[in-house]
């Protein structure tokens, strides 16, 4: 009964936000103060309550700098005959289409009301800009969004292996293996993702120490659970990454489309931190990553502490057993042992060869 249950939640977990996806407090730019856009605000609080956060600006060029900035997904700038819609693809291709669509709507509702003079039937027109366009070898971003599985799976195979090598004994070779391995596979994905298909066009340094940080910030994670938790923390690790990280991050769309609740949460754990820094990293000059840099930081910082000295917390081996210490302490001793003798009773068995060519057994007790 346990089995169904469980595929049950995973279902509800990625297909839940995906099908409740809808505009939540999505912070958009206003140009101007005129008639024109103070019925347009009106008109959009009264149909789409709760769906936009307006920001006012005095012209496109503040409004510009603040879709660069990441203060807004893009601005409307309305007027009597025309409407500007300001975009950033880069930010969400699903909210810049949203946009395009709201300008859209307010155009043919002004033409319907006589917005446009004593021309009623006048048509508005709707100019769509792209502030901050995608790459053009990924004009939808899907890879950009394709890519946050897989490196949350690669991840935790990384931490799996890191905590249960056989010939990494010390904490310190660990870390150092994974910082390693991190490091490479970043380099892999980025080379993928830019080299092979032009998806990441730009700040290559950055980009790639975004791409291993998100890696190291997970399999830190999972390997510091490994060693607290034993084998139960990869299964721990898996649940909190896989089946609610990656859903719950808004990088098929963007936190603000995601039901109330689930953007906090996916924005506090590393996959959609990760998604976000990324984001802003390749496309937005850094800016607006702070706080998502800063999630990674102390998920990564937490992950190394559990690495370091989880085994002397918990006195728990890798694989969950209690360490060696810990376990001939807890072993009952026999009634003919003194009470000062740390070991039990060993039986040594020996053969040796007599000078007549018999084997005879030793048996030794102490």
């Amino acid at each position: 009964m346990v089995l169904p249950l469980v595929i049950t939640l995973v279902v509800l977990l990625f297909a839940w936000p995906a099908g409740r996806t809808a505009p939540r407090d999505v912070p958009v730019g206003i140009v101007g103060t005129g008639a024109a856009s103070q019925h347009a605000v009106e008109g959009l609080v009264r149909e789409k309550p709760g769906a936009f956060d307006f920001h006012l600006y005095p012209d496109q060029q503040d409004a510009r700098a603040a879709i660069e900035n990441r203060d807004v997904y893009g601005a409307l700038a309305i007027s009597a005959h025309d409407i500007t819609v300001l975009t950033a693809p880069a930010a969400g291709t699903s909210v810049a289409q949203l946009l395009r669509e709201v300008g859209q709507q307010l155009a043919d509702r002004a033409a319907q009301q006589g917005a446009a003079g004593p021309q009623s039937s006048a048509k508005i027109h709707v100019t769509a800009l792209d502030v901050v366009p995608v790459a053009t070898e990924d004009p939808r971003g899907v890879v950009f969004s394709s890519a946050v599985f897989p490196l949350t799976i690669c991840a935790i195979l990384i931490g799996a292996f890191v905590s249960t090598a056989r010939g990494l004994r010390r904490p310190w070779h660990r870390l150092l293996t994974l910082l390693l391995a991190c490091a490479a596979a970043g380099l892999g994905a980025y080379l993928v993702a830019q080299g092979f298909l032009g998806a990441l066009p730009h700040d290559h340094l950055a980009t790639w120490a975004v791409l291993s940080l998100v890696l190291i910030s997970i399999s830190a994670t999972a390997a510091g659970l490994v060693r607290l938790l034993g084998h139960g923390g990869l299964g721990l690790s898996a649940a909190l990454m896989v089946f609610v990280g990656n859903p719950f991050s808004g990088a098929g769309s963007a936190p603000e489309l995601l039901p109330k609740g689930v953007d906090y949460v996916g924005q506090w754990l590393p996959p959609g931190a990760g998604a976000s820094l990324l984001r802003d990293t390749a496309y937005f000059d850094g800016n607006g990553g702070s706080g998502h840099l800063a999630v990674l930081a102390l998920w990564s910082v937490c992950g190394f502490t559990a690495v370091m000295f989880g085994r002397r917390i918990t006195g728990r081996a890798p694989g969950g057993a209690l360490t060696s210490g810990a376990s001939l302490s807890s072993l009952p001793t026999s009634g003919a042992a003194s009470p000062g003798r740390r070991h039990t009773h060993a039986h040594a068995h020996a053969r040796r060869n007599d000078d007549d060519g018999r084997l005879r057994t030793l048996h030794a007790g102490r």
